[in-house]
């Protein structure tokens, strides 16, 4: 019986460690990214392009400080968590990683508008997200 506590607590450390990992990344990536707008971007593509660029790493920015916390707490299960963890990062990938493409369509010999429609759906992985952690602490017991 101990034996299956701790794999549970190893695996449960081990997710809590991806997510984290996975956070620090999209903040470390979203800090250069906004950067790399406010400064390099402004020059090559015009103003509104600069702007939806930005729209993307807001939300890779929110959605880093969003894993911070999952990977961060007891209060989610590892089920949870990992369901929370897979769609934010589909959800990032989608979402903020097609912004990033169609925003700077004009500087890349791919047409970034073919996959335009991948954009709500990684909108749509982040609601799942976030509606996960909802039903989450709406389960939850008294005593957690």
């Amino acid at each position: 019986m101990k034996y299956i506590g701790f794999n549970k607590l190893t695996t449960s450390n081990n997710m809590n460690k991806t997510i984290l990992i996975t956070a620090t990344f999209l903040g470390f990536t979203g800090i250069i990214l906004g950067a790399f707008a406010a400064h390099g971007l402004k020059e090559l593509i015009p103003l509104e392009f600069v702007k939806t660029f930005e729209t993307g790493v807001r939300y890779q920015m929110y959605h880093a400080l969003f894993l911070l916390f999952v990977g961060s707490t007891s209060y989610v299960s590892v089920k949870s968590k990992k369901l929370i963890f897979y769609f934010t990062v589909v959800g990032w990938l989608f979402f903020s990683g097609s912004i990033y493409g169609l925003a700077t369509n004009m500087l890349t010999t791919f047409d970034f508008k073919t996959i335009g429609f991948i954009t709500p759906i990684g909108g749509l992985c982040f609601i799942l997200a976030w509606g996960i952690l909802f039903v989450n602490f709406i389960k939850m017991n008294g005593n957690n």
